[in-house]
């Protein structure tokens, strides 16, 4: 446990520090060691998740909840889209206080990593029958610790680059959690030898490293892009559709990608492409790692005066597109140029992400705004969870009429935003 008692150590000092050398000017240029130590915690967010979403549905079948283990993962998801908003304001209110989001990210960390290591000495104990109900209450415990610090994590982006460079800077982000992510078939061949009890102590480990290498890529004095005042905003209508828009469009976003790696997959494995569906998956989100590189460098050179909303809209667009495109053939070599142009969009996507959310608020409120965006996330997450444990598998048809449902939601809050900007 003295890595625990370490973080809050780290925390304290973090505090101290920000309340006296904190800087309020935005940065005139990316500054890469910062992004780079953010990349490194967002890999090891991602490997956690991919360890918890492993093991989640094995340990609860195992100690008798095998339908609690079909339905934890949605009630997982609507719980983030509620937590999600109101972490992110309170890390607004943190940076307000003390000038910088560490505090709050080393204390989820911390939390996560505590969580992490109890539960590796739970699954090696036989559980009494009536404190059996301990394990899906830690794993839902452990999904908030890791809210608690994921959304003000990335919402330090904001101070590491110009707001015009956002979306350059994100695509390292983008590529460090599509190729993670992708790493999860290969990965589980990895867990399942070494274990659940190890592979928790790994999470803890992980989660350990990357706080402290974003920590250590700061400089002494907390650089930050926002003011150290928190705007109070009057709730009116006009606020709260305004509040609004970054939830729907994570709403609308989250449902494209998690269609897209719902049903080509599936239409591919059933063409006999020879590949598990979590194979495909996973070249998928490859594909659209690297595509992150080049599409930053074009969308800068085509469209330099184009706000992120237009990459965000053309990615979604491209997606809904090729998911509606997938109803006219099941030959296997058109569906694998679907695939392709589909995950070049999801990488546009997944590049203009955060800079959009950060946009789409006040400076002073990126940690709120990334909580809406991942709280529109966790929403979509669920419902498609939902529909496929309702219908069992979500057909080409079904899965084109709600990809443009989403879009459509998505392109009227982009409009609207476009709007404001304007106004």
């Amino acid at each position: 446990m003295l890595f625990l008692s370490s973080l809050f150590n780290q925390a304290m000092n973090v505090v101290t520090d920000a309340q006296t050398n904190s800087f309020p000017n935005a940065p005139t240029k990316i500054l890469w060691l910062q992004v780079g130590g953010l990349a490194a915690l967002l890999a090891a967010i991602t490997f956690s998740w991919i360890a918890y979403g492993f093991y989640q549905p094995r340990i609860l079948a195992r100690i008798g909840f095998v339908d609690l283990a079909i339905w934890l993962g949605i009630f997982q998801g609507l719980l983030g889209a509620i937590v999600e908003p109101i972490v992110g304001w309170f890390s607004d209110r943190v940076l307000s206080r003390f000038g910088s989001r560490l505090p709050q990210i080393v204390v989820g960390v911390t939390l996560a990593g505590l969580i992490f290591v109890i539960a590796s000495w739970l699954v090696e104990t036989q559980l009494a029958e009536g404190m059996r109900w301990i394990v899906p209450v830690m794993m839902t415990m452990w999904v908030i610790a890791m809210i608690i610090f994921r959304g003000p994590a990335i919402a330090l982006l904001q101070g590491f680059a110009p707001t015009s460079q956002l979306p350059q800077a994100n695509a390292i982000l983008a590529l460090v959690l599509a190729i993670t992510s992708a790493t999860s078939p290969i990965l589980g061949l990895i867990l399942k030898q070494i274990g659940a009890s190890m592979t928790f102590i790994l999470g803890a480990i992980a989660l350990l490293i990357g706080s402290v290498l974003l920590w250590g890529s700061m400089p002494r004095h907390l650089v930050t892009a926002t003011s150290p005042e928190v705007s109070t905003t009057k709730l009116t209508t006009k606020s709260l559709i305004m509040y609004a828009l970054p939830f729907v469009v994570g709403l609308g976003s989250g449902l494209e990608i998690n269609l897209l790696l719902h049903i080509l997959p599936s239409h591919l494995f059933q063409a006999n492409m020879n590949l598990s569906i979590e194979y495909i998956q996973s070249a998928i989100l490859l594909v659209a790692g690297i595509s992150t590189l080049p599409l930053r460098s074009l969308l800068r050179s085509l469209f330099p005066r184009q706000k992120v909303a237009f990459g965000m809209g053309l990615g979604l667009a491209a997606i809904a597109g090729c998911l509606t495109l997938t109803a006219l053939s099941q030959n296997g070599i058109y569906l694998i140029l679907i695939s392709a142009i589909a995950a070049i969009a999801l990488g546009l996507v997944l590049t203009n992400t955060i800079p959009l959310a950060l946009a789409m608020v006040p400076s002073n409120q990126a940690g709120f705004g990334t909580g809406l965006y991942f709280g529109g996330n966790g929403m979509a997450t669920a419902l498609v969870a939902a529909l496929v444990i309702t219908q069992g598998e979500i057909s080409s048809m079904n899965g084109s009429l709600l990809s443009l449902f989403a879009l459509v939601i998505a392109f009227i809050s982009l409009k609207k935003f476009a709007k404001t900007i304007k106004n």
